[in-house]
C-alpha cells in the first residue's frame, strides 16, 4: 500500500509524498477564489462549492473564510447546510455533514493526526480518521471535533465544546471534553431557551407540513 493509498486507511503515512502534496495544492484553489467572492456573487460562490466539495447537496451556504487542508476536497455536505464564518476542517479524510446542519462560527473539524511517538512526529507522519454529522444538528460557536467522531441526528453540542468520543442521535452535549448533558424532550416542544415559550402557531405549522 503506497502513501496514497493510506490516506483514507487510517493507517500513518508520510503526507510529504511530492504526488500528495501535488494533489492537496490543486484541490486548494477554489477554496481560495472562493474566500475572495463578495457577498454578492452568491451564484460563483454556489458553483465553487460544487468544485470544492466532494458532495454538495441543496442550498448549502458556507459563509467565508472557509479554512479546509484538501479545500473541501474530501468533505460531503447534505441539502441546506449552513456554517457561519471561520468554519476549519482538516479534510485528509473524509468528513460527513448532513442535511440541516447548522454550524456556528469558528468550528474546527480535524479528521488528521499524529502519532504520539516523538520518533515518527519529528518525522512529519500522520494518520486520518472519518469524522461523520449527522442530519439536522447543530454545533454551537467555537465547538472542536476531532477525529474519528460521529455525532449523531439532531444532536445539539454547545459552545465551546470539545468532542473527543461519539456523541449518539438526539441529545444536547457540551463541555471539556464533551459529555451529554440531556436528551432532548418534550420540555424543547414547549421552551425554545430555558423557560421562554415556543409560539403555538410555529409548532402547528411544522404539525401541518409533516403531514
Amino acid at each position: 500500500m503506497n502513501n496514497e493509498q493510506r490516506i483514507h486507511s487510517g493507517q500513518i503515512y508520510s503526507p510529504e509524498d511530492p504526488q500528495i502534496m501535488k494533489k492537496q495544492t490543486q484541490a486548494m484553489l477554489a477554496m481560495y477564489k472562493y474566500n475572495q467572492t463578495l457577498p454578492t456573487e452568491s451564484a460563483k460562490r454556489q458553483q465553487l462549492l460544487k468544485e470544492m466539495f466532494a458532495e454538495v447537496g441543496k442550498n448549502c451556504y458556507i459563509e467565508p473564510p472557509f479554512h479546509a487542508n484538501w479545500g473541501g476536497h474530501h468533505i460531503k455536505l447534505g441539502d441546506h447546510v449552513y456554517a457561519n464564518f471561520n468554519l476549519t476542517i482538516a479534510d485528509d479524510t473524509y468528513v460527513t455533514i448532513g442535511s440541516h446542519t447548522m454550524i456556528g462560527p469558528n468550528v474546527t473539524m480535524s479528521s488528521a493526526a499524529h502519532p504520539i511517538l516523538p520518533e515518527l512526529r519529528k518525522k512529519g507522519y500522520q494518520y486520518n480518521l472519518p469524522i461523520k454529522i449527522g442530519q439536522n444538528c447543530w454545533l454551537g460557536a467555537g465547538v472542536i471535533i476531532l477525529p474519528g467522531i460521529t455525532i449523531g441526528d439532531n444532536a445539539v453540542i454547545g459552545a465551546g465544546a470539545v468532542v473527543t468520543h461519539d456523541i449518539p442521535a438526539n441529545v444536547v452535549a457540551m463541555g471539556v471534553p464533551a459529555r451529554v448533558a440531556r436528551s432532548i424532550s418534550d420540555h424543547d416542544r414547549q421552551y425554545y431557551d430555558h423557560n421562554r415559550p415556543i409560539d403555538q402557531s410555529l409548532l402547528d405549522k411544522l404539525d401541518n407540513s409533516q403531514r
